[in-house]
């Protein structure tokens, strides 16, 4: 065997770059869910909360803007 058989192939730098831009893609996606989990647990603690104290106004009512 010669010096050349023996050593690995190096990856493809095309394949590195895919892998980079899949793995940078799934971590966004995975901190948007997070970011978007932490708030709705805040407003369901916050409603959790209100109905505790024996509230009976605890649910949000959006009302539409009036206009003149």
């Amino acid at each position: 065997m010669t010096e050349e058989e023996r050593q690995p192939e190096p990856p493809e730098e095309g394949n590195r770059t895919v892998e980079n831009a899949v793995l940078a893609g799934f971590f966004v996606v995975l901190v948007a869910a997070g970011i978007w989990l932490l708030g709705t647990m805040a407003d369901v603690r916050k409603a959790q909360d209100c109905a505790a104290q024996g509230r009976r106004n605890c649910a949000t009512i959006e009302a539409p803007e009036r206009t003149r």
